[in-house]
């Protein structure tokens, strides 16, 4: 799987929705994820790639990594892998 298909499973999974459901325009909000599910989803992202992002859920807006949307968050995530240590 690609990284794509791996994240937009996760947030899928966080969404109680089918891959499908989940387009590259979708916000978290419009997918119905709370900042629970936020947090949630960040995590078992980062577990799957093994990977660090840089976010803060106290301050999301002043986040290094951009949520605002799906596509953003795939951008974020293959920014990191491509860059992660070997």
């Amino acid at each position: 799987m690609s990284v794509k298909e791996r994240v937009i499973a996760i947030v899928a999974e966080q969404a109680v929705l089918e891959p499908s459901d989940v387009t590259m325009e979708s916000t978290l909000e419009d997918l119905g994820i709370d900042s629970l599910g936020l947090v949630e989803s960040i995590f078992a992202i980062e577990e799957e790639f093994d990977i660090s992002i840089p976010f803060n859920a106290n301050e999301p807006e002043n986040s290094e990594f951009d949520i605002s949307s799906v596509a953003t968050i795939i951008a974020g995530i293959e920014k990191l892998v491509d860059n992660a240590p070997a």
